[in-house]
Order: structure tokens, then sequence, then C-alpha cells
């Protein structure tokens, strides 16, 4: 495995599939068993404070002292530091004001990833680490993260984040590796990865108005030989057709869902996703 400058890099798997471990090895928190780990050409688990100062870490459960407001935190954790980003900076920018002077045992799972995302940020790093970056966020919070996470990946910061939802790493990461039982069981793109078979499947679901609903049932028009290896379930109005679908087939569908100027309710057809590689690589659901 390897990360670069300039990219943000995802580290996907189930749990206990080996993400925390790889990264505690390469943070110089856990001593490796095996293998070679080296972090800025050094080894992590002998790092020296010029080395620890070039990097950032956002731990999932924020590993933040629970007695201490966030401001004081974080001036706190800026003065270890010759070059800090302003703290104010940082505190406007992750929205912190709020709650600045609320000890961090009072606050919420998202507060709290904000003010650790803050801790992390405020020595400039060269690497930054981000566990669960996004985990109990609300959504204009997560997109602050993720515009945040895309300016430092511009600026060159490696960024090595892991999360438990694929839209996250299908939005952010420039190259994925999913690790199944502490062994990298596939790599790439996220369009590598979704495009990695020729003939990836598709999923098709079309929902019809009450009366060709009864068509549907009675009549399926996917009976057909050139339907066979095409798995579909039907659900109340909903028919959803999973397999390596042709453009052919697609149109046969959209041909009979539309017949006697009959106007489907919806019709959607979806390519193979992250989340996609992800279940057929560790067999395992994300979440």
């Amino acid at each position: 495995m390897a990360a670069h400058r300039g990219q943000v890099t995802a580290l996907l798997g189930a749990n206990g599939a080996g993400k925390t471990t790889t990264l505690q090895c390469a943070q110089g928190l856990l001593r490796p068993s095996s293998g070679t780990v080296r972090l800025l050409d050094e080894n992590p688990w002998q790092a020296s404070p010029e080395l620890r100062a070039r990097v950032g870490v956002m731990l999932q459960d924020g590993g933040l002292p629970q007695a201490v407001r966030p401001m004081e935190l974080l001036r706190h954790v800026s003065r270890l530091y010759k070059e800090p980003r302003p703290v104010n900076e940082l505190v406007d920018l992750l929205g912190i004001e709020p709650f600045a002077t609320t000890s961090i045992r009072r606050l919420s799972g998202g507060q709290r990833q904000r003010v650790g995302l803050a801790a992390a940020l405020i020595g400039r790093p060269d690497v930054l680490f981000l566990d669960e970056p996004s985990a109990g966020l609300d959504p204009q919070s997560r997109q602050i993260v993720f515009d945040l996470i895309t300016q430092l990946r511009d600026a060159g910061t490696c960024i090595i984040l892991t999360t438990h939802l694929m839209d996250d790493a299908a939005r952010l990461a420039d190259y994925v590796y999913i690790v199944h039982h502490g062994s990298v069981a596939a790599q790439g793109t996220v369009a590598d990865l979704v495009s990695a078979e020729q003939h990836a499947p598709v999923v098709m679901t079309v929902t019809l108005p009450e009366a060709r609903a009864r068509d549907l049932r009675e009549r399926p028009p996917w009976q057909a030989e050139s339907f066979r290896d095409i798995e579909w379930t039907v659900k109340d109005r909903t028919v959803t057709l999973t397999g390596e679908l042709t453009a052919p087939q697609i149109r046969d569908i959209t041909e009979w869902a539309t017949l006697d100027d009959s106007v489907p309710e919806a019709l959607c057809v979806q390519p193979r996703s992250l989340e996609d590689v992800f279940l057929e690589v560790s067999g395992s659901d994300p979440r």
C-alpha cells in the first residue's frame, strides 16, 4: 500500500478487516509484527519529534480530553507547533464557535468530530490521517469537511482516510484500497474498480401505474430466453432487474413499460457502484 502527496487515499474494509491496525502502524502507535512501514521516509515507530510535527491524526473516537473546552484545547495544541494554523480560522471554518466554551464531554458526536479535525489541522500537516471524518456530521457540516479535505489535497497534503460510507469514498478518494482479512483484496481508482468487469451488473427499477402493474404480474415480459440470466423481483408496482443488462434489453423493457402510451412513474438504471465492488470483494455490508 502507498499514499502520495496531493491525493486522498481511502482504506475500506468491514469491521475487523485490519483498517485500524494498519493505520496505527502507519502512525507509529503500533509496532508492526512483520513487513515495513515508512512515513515521510522514516520509521514511524521510531519517529522523531520533527516527523510527528508533520503528521496530523484525527481518531474516530476523538481521543480528546473530556474535561477541557474546545477553544482551550485548540490553543494548547497550537503552542506545540512553530507555525500553527490560526485557531480562530479553524474555529470559524468548522463552525466550532457556538460550542467553543462547552466542555468536550457535553458535545455531540458531530461536534467532537469537528474539534478533532481542527486539532489535527493546526500543525499544517504534510500527512493527514482521518478515521471516519464525516461520522455524526449533519449535511451542512459534512459538506464543509468535504470542501476542506479537497482544499488540503489540492494544496499537496497526503490524506489517508477510512470510512464505512461508500458514497464518501467515491466522492473524495483518488485511490482506494479494499482490505479483507488483513490483506489488500482490491485497489485502484473508483472508476477502475467499478469498471473492472467488462460486463458489470446493472440494476434497473421501473415503477408502473396500477394498470400496467397488473400486466406485469400476469405476463412479465422478461421470461424470454434473452432474459434468462437476469434476476428480477416485483414489489407492489415496482419491478427491479439485476444482471448484465445490455442496451437492447434495457430498450425492450422501456418499450414494454410505455406500451399504449403508458408513462412509468419512475425508471432508473444504476451502474455498478463502489459499494457493489466492496460487497463482491469482502462479502460484507460496509455499514
